[in-house]
């Protein structure tokens, strides 16, 4: 829908497209979650062609409808499903990244549903600003009733979900004690970065901040990284090796994803919905295919034999079968330095979802029971007694 080269294979038509909307809509399927079908409908006649710009006014019309239809309602309970349904919308219309005035405007909208939304949930949603050479980290905060302190999970998103996804992602930790601070990776949403090497201090700031918290237990602190965000998390991991007690690597890149023989070919995915090249040229702050393919290979963790080097514990995610992020980056990540624990569903597709597994019974079963074994692990040692 923007930038194209020939190398990359072509993107769907605009019949395919429209086809492919309603099938994940229908599905539940990313990064249509939460759209209701008749958004998905009325969005998909109106649009006439490949152009952003029309991609993005036709999800607003939408959503705007939504929003109306919101602030009528009388139920409380109502209002905050009919903005969570804005929300998801808007997103569709930024998706997946606003850098046309009229994705741009789509996210703006996107945003203030979020917040609307939130604001009508129990759990109370903070907005955190961390200033940040110059600029500042925005980020949403959750945590548990009570005074805490808790323990803290740093989470970014990926390539295209970003905080907002993250901080209803928290609601599932909350109940075992856990706060979680969402934010969005280098190069996407507001983020005050692009991705570059050494981008990982952005994450290395909000752990400061967690510091000076009293409801924030620093000395029980994780990060994960989902997507392309398992990429930061495994830089945090060498990073602040000594600060967190865990890291998880959810689908993250590693050494192959950055290389031309794999972008080349991942760049025409179907599994991607549309403008899958855009969004990651936009994340390094580049326009061209050349570009885009000789910035990427700096970014490989072998740069240095960083990848050897001493880590906090690791959970590596992902499945056998993604073609956005080779499973060999997983493999890789586990065969080199510290040893690390994994889970690879071997008929998943990107972060292992498939066959079964998705978000919220990867979170139930596997990332939860291992952010807690983590916990009583440091807790179990922290009160052994001495040894003479």
């Amino acid at each position: 829908m923007s930038y194209q080269d020939p190398r990359i294979a072509p993107p769907r038509t605009l019949d395919e497209l429209r086809a492919e909307v309603i099938k994940r809509i229908k599905a539940n399927g990313y990064p249509g979650r939460g759209v209701r079908l008749a958004c998905a409908e009325s969005a998909m006649t109106a649009l006439t062609s490949l152009d952003p710009e029309a991609w993005a006014k036709v999800w607003m019309a939408a959503g705007d409808r939504v929003v109306e239809e919101a602030e009528q309602a009388s139920s409380p309970d109502d209002k905050r499903a009919l903005f969570q349904s804005a929300f998801a919308t808007y997103t569709m219309g930024r998706f997946p990244t606003p850098v046309t005035p009229g994705k741009r405007a789509s996210y703006d909208k996107a945003l203030a549903a979020y917040l609307r939304y939130a604001d009508l949930l129990p759990q109370k949603l903070e907005v955190v600003r961390i200033p940040f050479e110059g600029r500042e980290i925005i980020g949403y905060f959750r945590k548990p009733e009570g005074a805490g302190p808790f323990p803290l999970m740093v989470q970014c998103g990926g390539l295209d979900f970003w905080k907002e996804q993250v901080a209803d992602e928290a609601l599932s930790y909350l109940p075992h004690g856990l706060c979680v601070f969402g934010m969005d990776m280098p190069g996407t949403g507001q983020s005050p970065i692009k991705g570059d090497v050494g981008a990982e201090r952005i994450f290395s700031r909000v752990f400061d901040w967690a510091e000076t918290r009293a409801d924030i237990d620093s000395k029980r602190m994780f990060m994960r990284g989902v997507s392309w965000g398992g990429h930061w998390a495994t830089r945090v991991a060498f990073a602040e090796k000594d600060r967190i007690l865990g890291a998880i690597n959810h689908g993250g890149a590693v050494h192959h994803f950055f290389q031309p023989e794999w972008q080349l070919k991942a760049l025409g995915t179907r599994e991607y919905l549309l403008d899958l090249f855009g969004a990651r040229a936009n994340v390094f702050g580049i326009e061209t295919l050349d570009e885009f393919l000789e910035y990427g290979p700096r970014m490989s963790l072998l740069h240095g034999d960083q990848i050897d080097q001493p880590c906090a514990p690791m959970l590596v995610m992902n499945g056998a079968r993604d073609s956005q992020v080779p499973i060999a980056d997983q493999l890789l990540l586990l065969q080199r330095g510290d040893a690390k624990e994994a889970w690879i569903n071997p008929k998943g597709v990107h972060m292992g979802f498939g066959a079964g597994w998705g978000p919220e019974r990867t979170i139930r079963e596997i990332i939860t029971p291992w952010l807690l074994k983590r916990l009583a692990q440091h807790d179990a040692a922290g009160a052994a007694p001495a040894k003479q």
